[in-house]
């Protein structure tokens, strides 16, 4: 792991995005990552955002390095998060 990117354990349901926001401190900056509640439904199942949260716990190593990945290449959106796919 990139002791330069860290994940706090601060994950939450956003009803406005009907995604899992979470951060992730870059350097000691912080930026925001998603991952729809669709595509968690997609990945590892669950029908509800109570569901979805405890599949991205179940999973946060994983995707954790996925978001590492998008961060290291710079693949954020228009207004500076990095989306899950």
């Amino acid at each position: 792991m990139n002791q330069a990117i860290q994940f706090p354990d601060r994950e939450q349901w956003d009803d406005q995005c009907q995604a899992i926001c979470f951060p992730a401190l870059v350097n000691g900056f912080q930026v925001m990552c998603g991952i729809s509640g669709e595509i968690i439904a997609s990945r590892f199942g669950g029908d509800n955002k109570e569901s979805w949260l405890e599949h991205f716990r179940l999973n946060r190593w994983d995707l954790e390095e996925e978001a590492e990945v998008l961060i290291a290449v710079g693949e954020d959106d228009d207004q500076g998060w990095f989306w899950l796919s």
